[in-house]
């Protein structure tokens, strides 16, 4: 009888094999890099190239300009991270910055996203004279101004709410600035941060045809992708390239669904605040497979080590004027007026330079029918948002409070979230035209179509991280019915609640740009409203009109935020915090 005599491998060694887990995500991270690669390539083209292979509408070109798109859509999202880390945390911790940043905030989320293009594609193309990558710049400068807004505001409200107890812990254990930043407020912001991504990411695709066929005037830049082919299919009436757009939008949200918020809503529900753990908790098949592997895991432990350890830095870094150290000598008052006349001097500046630009062609009776307009605006979009919320909010939180119901309907409200209201234009232009029908009423819906979402999204971020053991608690007590929702869901989700209305409130704005001037072929509709005077001015690059409506816009969605969502927001903080 013979022995069969297997080799002996240490365990150290056998770390370094590859498991089964690790043949079947190989294949994949590799794929997604060569796709990467193969996107990236067309960038660094001599921008002659976009007119020698115009776009096409064969419906073979799609995987690549999807492809295109995605990446726009990712480099834009990261550049919103940064934004967002460094943005929020400035206006949450210094008083002094948050006096003069919240107010921006308020006005770069009201400058529709073809104010950033009038302004700021003829400098990208000068960036890079000659070069695709200009026009690449520009088409996702202007997918960021989509996207980071929201999630700024997210994490500005979870810095600002973040419970005094744990702040007591993180004192308790002497963590640094520094320390106190990565191991307790961004993981606090993780669950609602997520959701604005979700939301940022399916936001970026209904302003992706003026981000990628930019019109300005004399100038017209058209850039592979997605946008692009609607905008072209739009133009032409082709309803069968319509329908090849949809197909693809739903792929590419399927996609980086599966591959990248569903693996960080799952990772992201440690960071939950609660003392008992959820029966039913977000699940992802990719994240269970990276942690199954083996030497993915050897490769990104290093990785891993070298952010603990950054995290792990007795950084202290100080901002001035902290909100919870600031002091109230004589010192710190006059530095406070000091720093309230900087701030008169400078809005006086600013406003001089825009005057005196504005009125080189704009007489006051313009003006006077332009603030008339932006009331209409605001009629609409006041009507819109308080109708999205009596919907949403109530579903928003149903989603939020079954993670399997969540898991379900995040791809589902993802895809919504991104259709583009240019898709609906056809139904609405025949509809419209057919009927005879007035299109100051009938073209209001457009407005919140792509809006409407950031409720849904925040409202599913706050039930999704309300405590396990304060529903635990309402259940014992026998709290049931409308005194649930009064005294446990809706202050346990208000301020998020507020975040999503705010940004909601500015996309709404934002949006009736492209609602309230529609066009299918040859076809047009235009309804009252300041949002397409901007549209107007824009086709016929009138840059003191622009700014003008700018402008106005801008003071509308100011004094909006100022009289109504700011006080809200002040009782979210100070009274609904979960202590």
């Amino acid at each position: 009888m013979t022995t069969v005599i297997r080799p002996f491998i240490p365990a150290t060694a056998k770390r370094l094999l590859p498991n089964r887990w690790d043949l079947i995500a190989f294949p994949l991270i590799l794929g997604f890099l060569l796709f990467a690669t193969t996107g990236i390539q067309g960038t660094w083209a001599p921008i002659s190239a976009l007119q020698t292979e115009p776009i096409s509408l064969d419906a073979a070109n799609l995987p690549e300009y999807a492809l295109r798109t995605t990446l726009r859509m990712l480099a834009a999202m990261i550049a919103s991270i940064v934004f967002t880390l460094v943005y929020g945390t400035l206006a949450a911790k210094s008083r002094r910055a948050g006096q003069l940043l919240v107010p921006i905030l308020d006005i770069l989320q009201s400058v529709p996203v073809l104010g950033y293009i009038s302004f700021t594609v003829t400098f990208f193309l000068a960036l890079f004279p000659g070069r695709v990558l200009g026009a690449e710049f520009a088409a996702i400068f202007a997918i960021f101004t989509s996207q980071a807004w929201n999630m700024t505001f997210s994490f500005y409200q979870s810095l600002r709410t973040v419970p005094n107890d744990l702040k007591e812990v993180s004192q308790n254990l002497r963590l640094s600035g520094w320390q106190k930043f990565w191991k307790l407020e961004v993981p606090f912001s993780m669950p609602g941060m997520i959701w604005n991504m979700m939301m940022s990411m399916s936001g970026g695709w209904f302003f992706v045809v003026a981000s990628e066929a930019i019109t300005v005037g004399d100038k017209t830049v058209t850039l592979p992708g997605v946008g692009s082919y609607l905008a072209m299919a739009i133009s032409n009436k082709d309803l069968t390239a319509v329908g090849w757009v949809i197909l693809t939008m739903t792929v590419v949200i399927v996609i980086y669904d599966q591959f990248l918020f569903r693996p960080l809503v799952a990772w992201a529900d440690k960071f939950r605040l609660e003392d008992t753990m959820s029966q039913a908790a977000p699940e992802s098949w990719v994240l269970n497979l990276i942690q199954r592997t083996r030497i993915i895991q050897q490769l990104l432990r290093p990785f891993g080590k070298l952010l603990k350890k950054l995290a792990r830095m007795r950084l202290n870094i100080a901002l001035p004027q902290s909100i919870h150290t600031e002091s109230h000598s004589s010192v710190s008052r006059g530095l406070d007026i000091a720093w309230g006349g900087f701030m008169v001097l400078l809005c006086g500046y600013v406003s001089w330079k825009l005057y005196s630009f504005i009125s080189s062609e704009v007489g006051l009776g313009e003006t006077l029918k332009v603030v008339g307009l932006g009331f209409i605006t605001l009629v609409r979009v006041t009507l819109l948002i308080a109708l999205a919320s009596i919907v949403w909010v109530p579903l928003g939180v149903l989603i939020g409070l079954r993670p399997r119901l969540a898991e379900m309907i995040q791809p589902i409200a993802q895809f919504l979230a991104a259709f583009p209201a240019n898709l609906l234009f056809p139904v609405f232009v025949v509809f419209i035209v057919h009927f005879k029908l007035n299109p100051d009423i009938w073209l209001s819906p457009l407005i919140v179509l792509g809006t409407q979402w950031y409720i849904l999204f925040n409202v599913v971020a706050g039930a999704s991280a309300f405590p396990n053991d304060f529903r635990e608690a309402a259940t014992n007590f026998h709290i049931k019915g409308w005194q649930w929702w009064k005294q446990v869901m809706l202050p346990g989700i208000f301020p998020y609640y507020i975040t999503g209305a705010i940004t909601a409130s500015g996309g709404a704005w934002n949006a009736s740009i492209v609602s309230e001037m529609v066009s299918w072929g040859d076809d047009k509709l235009a309804a009252h409203g300041l949002g397409a005077y901007i549209a107007q001015t824009t086709a016929t690059g009138d840059f003191p009109k622009i700014l003008l409506g700018i402008c106005v816009m801008s003071l509308f969605v100011v004094l909006f935020n100022r009289l109504l969502w700011r006080p809200l927001y002040a009782i979210a903080e100070n009274k609904l915090r979960l202590n």
